[in-house]
């Protein structure tokens, strides 16, 4: 199919269709109940499906949930209703890096990180701090001691001690070194701190006003929450919340290469080099620039097709095929669940690409 969606789809993005119209079973609904029902798939407040920019499934239901580890009880979901993002914040993070950098209002990834905190002297001073570049931040790959092994309610938990911290930044460039950097994956939310905080800083505003002006108002992404510490600093790493049509709007504008209703909200040579694989994450999977990349095999193509995903705790999912036009959103209430990443795969692989018919 062709990658690239025509502005007027994009200025009124979420016209439907049956799925039967759009290279799938006309019962692909009714999968996704049975699975429902047979406790297969657990936790689900949202799921939606487009292709060719067109929405083909749209489901909201009912369940317990959190803002950023505050209760919030039993939620009816629908399509107005904000959803925590957690990680998946960390993708949009990095648009709107994209974005300041076109600007000229951050360094490019090649620069050294501590030049970037001239604060930090101290650290700057190491020699092995001084090698690391905005390039290991955006991969993940700073080589610093970083644990984000347990539950997000452990205080002990790297992320969670970050934003409690003093100083987040120090906090992250102060972790011991454990690595060459660019050689070792490691998951930190630190890393994403690091991005927020350049970001902040080289457009003189937080960092959600500056996403209103570069991407959010563009998009027609009206109502949203950030998170932030007790620093007031917005959490770069897991903070945003979004309504799930909002997420797929995100996802829309990647799909077509940051272009938006005529306009190159995000420039696309940025997309494309934050989708090359950069460093493998150890677990099958690879890592670009705040994105997880990996591939699956489709029938309907006869052979493995990559994908691009960005992914939050709890079971949050945005899921990107480019060459088969596909996107899905999920939003979950697994929080600090060791399978939360089961449920929404399973919608993924074994409804969506293996009921796909046609490319």
């Amino acid at each position: 199919m062709n990658s690239s969606l025509p502005d007027a789809t994009l200025a009124e993005p979420f016209s439907k269709a049956a799925p039967e119209d759009l290279g799938f079973a006309g019962d692909l609904g009714d999968k996704l109940e049975a699975g429902r029902y047979s406790g297969l798939l657990r936790g689900l407040h949202s799921v939606l499906v487009m292709r060719a920019g067109q929405l083909l499934l749209e489901r909201y239901y009912e369940g317990p949930d959190e803002d950023w580890g505050h209760q919030l009880g039993r939620v009816v979901f629908d399509a107005e209703t904000l959803h925590d993002m957690r990680s998946v914040t960390k993708s949009i993070v990095n648009l709107l890096y994209g974005v300041a950098l076109e600007r000229g209002l951050v360094a490019p990834p090649e620069a050294p990180l501590l030049e970037q905190f001239p604060d930090y002297e101290d650290l700057a001073a190491d020699p092995e701090r001084a090698a690391l570049t905005i390039e290991h931040a955006l991969t993940m790959s700073l080589g610093l001691k970083w644990n984000e092994g347990m539950s997000y309610r452990d205080p002990a938990n790297h992320e969670i001690a970050m934003e409690k911290a003093e100083d987040r930044y120090r906090f992250v460039l102060d972790r011991p070194v454990v690595a060459p950097p660019g050689s070792r994956w490691t998951y930190s939310g630190g890393c994403s701190a690091l991005l927020g905080g350049l970001i902040a800083r080289g457009a003189g505003k937080p960092l959600d006003r500056f996403a209103i002006e570069a991407l959010f108002e563009p998009l027609g992404i009206t109502d949203f929450g950030w998170a932030q510490g007790p620093d007031g600093i917005h959490s770069a790493a897991s903070g945003l919340r979004l309504r799930p049509r909002d997420l797929a709007k995100i996802g829309l504008l990647v799909l077509n290469g940051g272009r938006w209703d005529g306009r190159q909200l995000v420039p696309k040579d940025w997309l494309e080099a934050s989708h090359r694989p950069a460093i493998a994450t150890g677990d099958g999977l690879e890592y670009g620039r705040q994105w997880f990349l990996g591939a699956d095999y489709v029938p309907a193509f006869g052979e493995k097709q990559r994908w691009i995903a960005a992914f939050g705790n709890g079971g949050q999912r945005l899921m990107i095929m480019p060459s088969a036009e596909l996107l899905m959103v999920v939003t979950a209430g697994n929080y600090n669940s060791p399978i939360d990443w089961v449920y929404p795969m399973r919608i993924w692989r074994e409804i969506l690409l293996a009921n796909l018919q046609g490319s």
